[in-house]
């Protein structure tokens, strides 16, 4: 038993990361675009055998989105897609989203260094101006992505690290992402974010506050569709 976790451990350092990375990306964007349903089961020989790959990938790819939140797993029953969030879970994030990111974005004007505010115009841009997405499902899932980076790194030039890692373990912006998919957001965000930059830029702290605020409510907006 011990020789073969150690063969495991060995050949796990061994694997090439693109393939964990393969899988993983193949999964993410089916938990996203909701092909996989939230609180359906995940069943790891039929991954392995629609990737292509044995079962070890695939139960690594699934141990990092459990990390993430994007997944669960049970004793004696295995992983399955994270539930979708209620509305009342979905209210009370945004409460709490509305008492402390607006504020974050008032310290993070504060803070502001030529360097940070670079860094996040780069991330702006990238979000608005990537590589041509694959297909719908591609598109939503790496803009997701991008969009938690941006908040994260204004919470990051922020420097409150009790705000920042309370969303960060909520996984906010996955979640939130499942739940619009099937909604028109992509370009109001965009240009919500360059309001954003635009107030980083001025070094107004309260325009920065007033920006962040209206973004909240408009994405909490947009998403109360997604429960009628």
């Amino acid at each position: 038993m011990a020789e073969a976790a150690e063969r495991e451990a060995k050949a796990s350092s061994l694997r090439p990361t693109s393939v964990v990375d393969g899988v993983y990306d193949g999964i993410y964007h089916r938990l996203m675009s909701l092909d996989i349903a939230p609180g359906a089961r995940i069943r790891i020989d039929v991954l392995a055998r629609e990737l292509g790959v044995s079962q070890t990938p695939i139960r690594e790819a699934l141990s990092r989105l459990e990390r993430e939140g994007l997944v669960r797993k049970e004793h004696l029953i295995g992983y399955s897609a994270a539930p979708q969030w209620t509305r009342k879970q979905f209210e009370d994030l945004y409460a709490f989203r509305l008492l402390v990111e607006p504020e974050a974005a008032r310290l993070a004007v504060i803070n502001m260094t030529p360097e940070a505010l670079a860094e996040l115009e780069t991330s702006a841009a990238d979000m608005g101006h990537g590589d041509p997405p694959v297909d719908r499902n591609t598109r939503y899932s790496r803009f997701a992505r991008a969009d938690a980076q941006f908040h994260d790194a204004i919470l990051k030039i922020a420097g409150n690290e009790i705000i920042r890692s309370t969303l960060s373990n909520q996984h906010v912006h996955l979640h939130i992402f499942r739940l619009m998919f099937h909604t028109r957001v992509t370009q109001e965000a965009l240009e919500e974010h360059e309001n954003l930059l635009a107030a980083f830029r001025s070094g107004e702290p309260q325009a920065a506050y007033d920006a962040m605020r209206i973004h909240v409510e408009r994405s909490r907006d947009r998403l109360l569709s997604a429960f009628e």
